[in-house]
């Protein structure tokens, strides 16, 4: 069964541009890395400046815990930590 995962994201208003490049280079490390990945994407809140929400899919529970263990996907994620307002609101879903 596919595993979903919907992650919010709130944003120093005065890092935007620098958290979108960014998270631009981890999703095209998160694709290249993890063959488990299904998708990877960003999405900009409408209605809040500085909320973002990652809609992630896996094909299973082993390529989750694979997630993020690469090399390259830790040096792309350490750069986004300072830029964060606040801790990650994150939601596990099962595929229907």
């Amino acid at each position: 069964m596919a595993i979903g995962i919907l992650a919010k994201l709130k944003i120093q208003k005065d890092k935007i541009e620098e958290f979108e490049a960014a998270f631009t280079e981890l999703m095209a490390v998160v694709q290249e890395h993890e063959p488990g990945n299904v998708y990877y994407t960003l999405n900009r809140s409408r209605e809040e400046v500085g909320t973002y929400y990652v809609m992630e899919q896996y094909i299973d529970q082993a390529a989750v815990d694979a997630h993020g263990k690469s090399d390259a996907f830790k040096a792309v994620n350490a750069r986004l930590g300072p830029l964060v307002a606040a801790p990650p609101e994150i939601e596990l879903l099962d595929s229907v």
